[in-house]
């Protein structure tokens, strides 16, 4: 791989380990717990998918902008930096959320991850300047890979500072000071991995200077729109994306709050976030290997079937009657999440680049992201209405699968490039 390729892949480290520890497995718990503290599981698991919902809407609302004005020569880089800065520094601030404190620890968390995937639009917008067509499909399920099991690094350190910070016979299933720490590190690591890809990676595919690129920029935008035709395949691509997607980052955002509602120990939770990073690593660079075999369409087509599966499973796990049955089908889903989880992501990201003009990278990946993110408002939304009303989570979960069912129907239009 070149230096270029390889910082930006990079990047996928230093970035995952906020999705593993922030969004994923500790925070959730820390938030439900500790933040949280004397608040209903049913309500607190809304008020956290309605968290995720407002960082989403907050990205619709910058994405299409942001990207077009990035595709200038010199601004993809700077926006990256910036949207970096606001992620790693209001991560750091959650160090300071104390028992009760549920309004500024959401707060700091909305900002937080809108930093994240803010400097993830122009992080996946690179892909067309670090690397060709043809490798696309491989650098970006490397990156996929390596940011799984890059993360695990810093995420053993938190759960050691967790379990070694436990006082003996305590209830608390995360020590406050533990996870406050743990956010602390996820911030250092997440802005030592980033210094590669500030450093190596350059912006090789740009749009003509302009004098006003702002206003250009909506004048571009505006212009785009008015072309869809001749960018049907990828707008069309980018609908069926938008459904498939928000089932893949509801199940990831909403699992362990999930499983904390059904009864599930939060040391089970933990390790199977664990034991999926470490799978996830070599299935990420098989789904890439299988692109040399079979088209990228029937491939997420089959990762889209998976989770209709993982899906179903989950729904059910409510009517086991004993907890350890429920410990064990939910293992049972780990694996098969983390079978999928990476390839379904890494080939979505390369399968786009290759139907867009590459000058215009950054533009499309903003309205990419926007797909991505306007679906992570409505899933995590679902889940906490359906909640609500019903009583029980599982019916959220359970109307996940019409997501799936949404997108894979979509995408069998889509025409896929030779």
């Amino acid at each position: 791989m070149t230096r270029p390729e390889k910082s930006w892949i990079l990047y996928d480290v230093a970035n995952s380990a906020f999705v593993l520890v922030v969004v994923t497995a500790v925070m959730p718990i820390f938030f439900k717990e500790i933040a949280a503290y004397g608040t209903p599981p049913t309500v607190s698991t809304a008020w956290w998918g309605y968290a995720n919902s407002l960082s989403s809407a907050i990205l619709v609302v910058l994405s299409p902008v942001m990207g077009a004005l990035a595709d200038y020569q010199g601004w993809k880089k700077r926006l990256f930096a910036l949207f970096l800065a606001v992620g790693t520094i209001t991560t750091a601030l959650l160090f300071f959320c104390a028992q009760g404190a549920w309004l500024y620890c959401l707060a700091m968390f909305v900002i937080a991850r809108t930093g994240w995937a803010g400097a993830n639009v122009f992080y996946d917008a690179f892909i067309t300047d670090v690397t060709t067509a043809e490798r696309m499909d491989k650098i970006s399920t490397a990156g996929y890979a390596w940011g799984y099991i890059g993360s695990v690094a810093p995420f053993l350190l938190v759960i050691g500072l967790i379990f070694g910070m436990k006082s003996p016979g305590s209830t608390a299933a995360i020590p406050s000071l533990a996870a406050q720490w743990g956010f602390l590190i996820v911030a250092l690591w997440w802005l030592l991995f980033s210094i590669p890809m500030l450093r190596n990676v350059s912006q090789t595919h740009f749009c003509p200077p302009s004098a006003k690129p702002v206003v250009e920029a909506f004048k571009r935008l505006t212009d785009t729109f008015r072309r869809l035709r001749e960018h049907r395949n990828a707008f069309l691509f980018l609908l069926a994306y938008f459904f498939f997607i928000d089932g893949v980052d509801t199940v990831i955002t909403m699992s362990v709050a999930y499983g904390v509602d059904i009864g599930l120990k939060a040391a089970t939770l933990i390790l199977a976030i664990l034991v999926i990073q470490i799978i996830a690593f070599p299935c990420s660079l098989l789904w890439g290997y299988l692109t040399k075999h079979f088209r990228v369409k029937p491939l997420l087509q089959a990762g889209i079937a998976m989770y209709c599966l993982i899906t179903l499973i989950a729904f059910m796990m409510p009517s086991l009657a004993t907890v350890s049955a429920r410990t064990a089908v939910f293992w049972l889903l780990s694996v098969l999440v983390a079978t999928t989880m990476g390839g379904i992501q890494a080939l979505s990201r390369s399968f786009f680049a290759k139907l867009i003009p590459p000058e215009k990278s950054a533009e499309f990946f903003g309205f990419y992201n926007i797909s991505g993110k306007f679906a992570t408002i409505t899933g995590p939304f679902l889940v906490g209405i359906t909640g609500q009303i019903t009583g029980h989570s599982r019916y959220g979960v359970l109307s996940i699968l019409i997501l799936f069912i949404a997108g894979g129907i979509i995408l069998s239009r889509v025409k896929e490039h030779a």
